[in-house]
């Protein structure tokens, strides 16, 4: 099985309707493989994707969802073995198709299919940071393991979590950005130096300490607040006499991309358990400068490319924002890393993934002539 895979079977524990990593990657990769003539059928819990059902890629979405808490966020998962079944019925159905599942042993949408291995099927680990779930979940997740015919990792952060926690170890590939989609977006129009943050208003993501270095930054700047989360209401009841401070909440990938090619600096100043660096290598193919916490998967991503700072210092970040609005990035260094960011295009993965959906083929085959 190569190029020519005809049928497709993506499974995202998380609702779509949630911003989140394996969620862009879960639609980035269907919307790439759609564009190859592959059939992709999308699996979530929560409420169908209008978006990749107006591209005509067909989303199941089944079960309620509930909000776990893991690795520094709280999960929109499903706890429903009916959805379970669910996607294991539509695996049942794949002739001459894989399924790929992100995130398997997440609470519980590809389970069923995983302990029925009815079709080959890929697995892509993300979570970067062990906790309590790996050590009492380990002898479900050692079952569910049995269905997998390929195991990979989106970073050697993620791939060195795994192995830990339950003894598999993935080949480690990358998060895909859609960088003609970024390139081809208008940038958005500003009126002063920009900063714009990209992602769930929680915690774990840093957004409470990026509003807290603003407000040490006595210039006339714009900080865009794009998502929104557990975290929105209260930083906002907090932070809103700062007219500086635009709050826009959930937008569109298309808006999201004008927003990160208009502003000056990006900012990402997660505190902790980012396995691969995603948002960053966005904003590096926006050809916008790039300021971010140094921590594992950020700075694997990155490679030097971004200016990185302590994490949870709000006065370290207002320097670093200070300095990088005050002397911009040169055109050379934001074409390195333009040209860095684009080593991770999604069409770079899928291609990874089709190889890798021929090599499960094989190896379910020769497991069950």
């Amino acid at each position: 099985m190569t190029e020519s895979v005809e049928r497709v079977q993506l499974v995202s524990p998380y609702a779509l309707s949630v911003p989140g990593g394996v969620q862009t990657q879960v639609r980035a990769m269907a919307r790439e493989l759609a564009a190859r003539g592959v059939n992709v059928t999308v699996c979530s819990p929560g409420t169908r994707d209008e978006a990749l059902h107006s591209l005509g890629i067909a989303h199941v979405a089944a079960g309620r969802i509930v909000a776990l808490r893991a690795n520094g966020s709280r999960a929109p998962v499903t706890l429903s073995p009916r959805a379970a079944r669910t996607f294991a019925s539509i695996a049942a159905t794949l002739r001459d198709g894989v399924v790929h599942v992100h995130e398997p042993f997440a609470p519980v949408a590809a389970y069923g299919l995983l302990r029925a291995h009815r079709r080959p099927t890929v697995a892509t680990f993300h979570r970067g940071g062990g906790g309590p779930a790996y050590l009492l979940g380990k002898p479900v997740f050692r079952l569910l393991s049995k269905g997998i015919d390929e195991a990979t990792a989106v970073s050697d952060y993620a791939a060195a979590t795994i192995a830990v926690a339950t003894g598999i170890h993935p080949e480690v590939l990358f998060n895909g950005i859609e960088d003609d989609l970024i390139h081809a977006a208008v940038p958005h129009q500003t009126s002063a130096p920009t900063v714009v943050f990209v992602g769930r208003h929680e915690e774990r993501k840093g957004l409470g300490v990026l509003l807290d270095a603003v407000s040490r930054i006595d210039l006339p700047i714009e900080c865009w607040v794009l998502g929104q989360g557990p975290q929105t209401e209260p930083l906002r009841r907090r932070y809103g006499s700062d007219r500086r401070v635009v709050w826009l909440g959930a937008v569109t990938d298309q808006e999201k991309f004008a927003r990160l090619r208009g502003a000056d600096v990006l900012c990402v100043p997660s505190l902790r358990g980012e396995s691969f660096g995603l948002v960053p290598l966005e904003g590096m193919a926006a050809g916008t400068a790039v300021v971010a916490s140094d921590i594992d998967g950020y700075r694997e991503a990155t490679a030097g490319r971004a200016r990185l700072v302590a994490p949870n210092d709000p006065v370290a970040l207002a320097t670093a924002l200070r300095e990088s609005i005050e002397r911009p990035a040169t055109r050379k260094s934001l074409d390195a890393a333009l040209s860095h960011a684009g080593r991770w295009s999604i069409a770079a993965l899928v291609d990874r993934y089709l190889a890798l959906y021929g090599r499960a083929a094989e190896q379910f085959a020769r497991a069950r002539p």
